[in-house]
């Protein structure tokens, strides 16, 4: 019953960081200082990425690359932020339920332990047991050679017969 529900936590969970982070986006793009600093983070991805689009493509990569004009590098730049705040959302999600996972597992491990634990100790009291046994058969056996074949019949100590016999 808990598994179900906490995926649909972690379901509900990403669901709700859209909104977030279009909001986040919205402000992003009205701050004039974050502004500033998000349509720098904007020319320097645009440049990144169409170096490696170019070396993937075996252009040539040591051609200028024009920047991007201000609106499209904030809108790049709060794109960016929007889908980076998803992915942390969703790894922090995926991270919390590898960890839950992980002590369920210990869990399950510490029962296997002392499962095996138990076993083992059983084991070893049926072995002391046998072992007892066998000491055992091998009196009897000693006490029947000892008398005969009549001894292996009649289990009694013969001092046991002499006492019965004289207190008649």
């Amino acid at each position: 019953m808990v598994l179900p529900l906490l995926k649909l936590g972690t379901l509900a969970l990403k669901t709700v960081s859209k909104p977030i982070a279009a909001r986040l986006k919205q402000q992003a793009g009205l701050h004039p200082k974050f502004r500033n600093i998000i349509v720098s983070v904007a020319q320097a991805n645009h440049r990144i990425t169409t170096t490696m689009q170019r070396r993937l493509y075996g252009h040539a990569t040591d051609v200028a690359i024009r920047p991007l004009d201000e609106e499209k590098a904030v809108q790049a730049a709060v794109d960016l932020i929007g889908e980076a705040f998803v992915f942390s959302v969703a790894v922090a999600a995926l991270f919390f339920e590898v960890q839950r996972n992980a002590r369920s597992e210990a869990k399950k491990e510490e029962i296997r332990k002392q499962e095996m634990e138990a076993m083992r100790e059983r084991d070893d009291e049926l072995a002391k047991e046998v072992e007892l046994l066998k000491q055992k058969m091998a009196e009897i056996e000693q006490m029947a050679k000892g008398r005969g074949l009549a001894g292996v019949f009649n289990f009694r100590n013969t001092e046991e017969i002499k006492k019965v016999g004289s207190a008649a």
